[in-house]
């Protein structure tokens, strides 16, 4: 199992070098994310606000993602994948259908980058121990990389020039809980390389939970 963790930190090593990890303007569809303006995107990104809430924490956390201090970067490749079909969700793929410019999304994915970043309530329960272990050390038996490697201390992620993994810290349960298990069963599949799926699949229902638990709570 020692050789399936290596192996894997050599993939991801290689798959960073590939992709090279470059500033949001790659990431974003050749848009240089970076440049957009946070208060034209407060305007434009109303008809958000009904799910994500004005400040991007989530009016039902059972439903919606938060979106406060996501990246710009991953949040434009996001919109832009519910418009082109390489995600889907009922209530996603056609709010994001409305935004008809990239401009208009370029703004809006600032807007939300420049709030306070997503930010959870702490619990001291045994799964959330349980999860704060697998995110910092994986599950080497499973041959699961330790999830710190790609999105930072406590999940807040590696930094905006690094907008390919998400801030995951802070997010909710019920989202976090919903996309390990649709990467698991193979209906979202437009994470990089395919690696967020090959991890959910080798993590059990239990572990799903606490990691995402412990999230939860960042």
């Amino acid at each position: 199992m020692i050789k399936s963790i290596t192996s894997f930190g050599a993939f991801w090593g290689m798959f960073l070098l590939s992709y090279s990890v470059q500033a949001e303007q790659t990431i974003a569809g050749g848009m240089d994310v970076s440049e957009g303006d946070p208060k034209a995107g407060k305007a434009k990104s109303e008809l958000c606000h009904g799910c994500h809430g004005v400040d991007g924490m989530s009016i039902d956390p059972t439903t919606f993602p938060n979106l406060a201090g996501q990246y710009a970067g991953y949040i434009f490749k996001q919109v832009q994948d519910f418009q082109l079909g390489n995600r889907q969700d009922d209530t996603m793929s056609a709010m994001a259908g409305m935004v008809t410019s990239k401009e208009d999304l370029r703004d809006i994915a600032v807007y939300f980058q420049s709030q306070k970043k997503m930010k959870g309530k702490p619990t001291d329960s045994a799964l959330a121990k349980q999860g704060a272990k697998i995110f910092k050390d994986g599950v080497p038996k499973s041959g699961v990389y330790g999830c710190v490697n790609c999105h930072g201390k406590n999940g807040k992620g590696k930094g905006p020039n690094n907008s390919l993994f998400p801030v995951i810290g802070g997010q909710t349960k019920a989202y976090l809980v919903k996309q390990l298990n649709d990467l698991k069963s193979g209906k979202r599949k437009n994470d990089p390389a395919g690696m967020m799926a090959a991890i959910a699949k080798k993590l059990s229902d239990k572990e799903i939970q606490a990691v995402a638990e412990y999230l939860a709570g960042q």
